[in-house]
Formats: structure tokens, C-alpha cells, sequence
């Protein structure tokens, strides 16, 4: 099956690209390879996905592996939109890492099917529903990274390690809590517009994935709404983007 080869592909270059932001860290060198490797991840993924769907005839999330390796490269998207827009290239050494552990979760035999049955009718609502919940995660797992290297950096200014490589080559807090504001509005607007998809589609039924979709978009509409009107510190923030995160991946774990 041509497409797990495509997928091992794309976990050796996302490996590849954090271990050259790790050597950058540890050798001083500048980095320049996270971000085109990380490229090539997204450009082999996008040819997976694509042969997938071909044989499905549908968006491919029909399996646990076909969700990871969607979720994966949604998180390669975001990581090549807002690394780029902030320079913030170290990112890559905090997503690499996930995206490597998801797909080889993915690759686990019995997670992809290696005889994916084809989808005799689809619903335009019903798909646009799914693969904009799976998207939105992928900006909302990216908050959550860009929360965890503000963590890093805010511990590393408490403790005055000013002269670590890790310090050197981390994007100032701004930027990141920036980042982190930014990418939880972003996956707010593309959940939002996911959920309303599956209310529009024929077939609209209230089940356990659409209750929990709807739990987790209440939990960061508040959260953002306290963000942005009331304000919190930029410690909170971070930590509570990866809380939340956290709880929410595993609450459609769950399920």
C-alpha cells in the first residue's frame, strides 16, 4: 500500500527535522533545515491523503490512522503558516516530534485499513463537518505547542539561564504568546464553522462526537472570550492552552 510507505516518508523527514532543530540548539549553527524539511512533510502528506481519498472516494477519516495522519498534517499547515509569519523556526523542534509520534501511531498495523472500502454516498455538509473539526485541531494542537516553548522560555528567564543554546534560539515571549492567541481564534473560527457544518448536513442527528464537539468549542469560546475581553496573563494563557488541549484530545479519545 502505496500510501504507508508515503506516510513512513513523511515521519523520516519530520524526524530529520527535529533532529536538525536539536543540533542547531546544541551546536550554535543556524537553522535552516527545520522548515524546508518540515515542507517536504507537508507535500508527501498532502500526496498520501490525496491517494487515500481516491480510494475512499470520500474525505479520507473513516479510520483511526486516516484521522492521525489528517490531524498531522493540519498540524504541519499551521506550523508552516504562523512559523514563517512570526520566524518562529524553533517551532519546529516542539511539532516535529508530535507530528512523528502521530504518524507512527498511524502506521501501527490495524489503525490504517489495507483494504479501505469506498464510500458509496457522500454528503458535502457531512464532510466539510469532519474534516474542519480534525483542522481545527491542528491550530489548536499548535497553540498548545507554541504554549509549552513560552513555559520554557518563561522558566528560563525566572532561573536566569541566559547563556543555554535553548535560550539563544528561542523567539521572544511576545512573539509566542502572540502566536498562541492567534492560532486559538483560528481554530475557534474553523471548529465554528465545522460544527455548523454538521447541523447543515441531511443526516443531522445529535450523537456523542457532535455533544463533545460541542462541549469543546464552548470550553475555548469561553476561554478565548476571557482572553480577549478581560485579559489574562500570559503564564495563564499558555498553560491553559495546553490543558485544554489536552482534555479535549482526550475527551474524542474517549469516544
Amino acid at each position: 500500500m502505496i500510501e504507508r510507505w508515503l506516510i513512513a516518508l513523511a515521519t523520516a523527514f519530520a524526524a530529520f527535522a527535529a533532529a536538525n532543530a536539536w543540533r542547531s540548539i546544541t551546536s550554535g549553527a543556524r537553522n535552516r533545515l527545520t522548515l524546508p524539511l518540515l515542507g517536504a512533510t507537508f507535500i508527501v502528506q498532502l500526496m498520501a491523503l490525496g491517494l487515500r481519498g481516491d480510494v475512499r472516494g470520500a474525505c479520507p477519516l473513516c479510520d483511526t490512522g486516516e484521522i492521525l495522519i489528517f490531524l498531522s498534517w493540519s498540524l504541519v499547515l499551521f506550523y508552516l503558516l504562523v512559523g514563517a509569519a512570526y520566524r518562529l523556526s524553533l517551532l519546529g523542534l516542539f511539532t516535529a516530534p508530535v507530528v512523528v509520534t502521530l504518524q507512527a501511531i498511524a502506521l501501527i498495523p490495524g489503525m490504517m485499513s489495507k483494504q479501505p472500502t469506498r464510500v458509496d454516498s457522500t454528503q458535502s455538509w457531512r464532510e466539510t463537518h469532519a474534516a474542519l473539526s480534525v483542522l481545527s485541531f491542528g491550530a489548536l494542537a499548535l497553540a498548545a505547542v507554541s504554549g509549552v516553548m513560552f513555559v520554557i522560555l518563561d522558566k528560563l528567564l525566572k532561573e536566569k539561564k541566559f547563556t543555554s543554546g535553548l535560550f539563544n534560539n528561542l523567539p521572544s515571549v511576545h512573539n509566542l504568546i502572540d502566536s498562541t492567541k492567534r492560532l486559538l481564534i483560528i481554530g475557534l473560527l474553523i471548529l465554528t464553522i465545522g460544527i455548523i457544518a454538521g447541523f447543515l448536513a441531511p443526516s443531522f442527528e445529535v450523537n456523542r462526537h457532535l455533544i463533545v464537539a460541542g462541549i469543546v468549542w464552548l470550553a475555548y469560546a469561553v476561554f478565548v472570550s476571557v482572553t480577549y475581553v478581560r485579559g489574562l496573563p500570559p503564564r495563564q494563557i499558555a498553560f491553559s492552552s495546553v490543558i485544554l488541549f489536552g482534555i479535549s484530545l482526550l475527551a474524542f479519545g474517549l469516544i
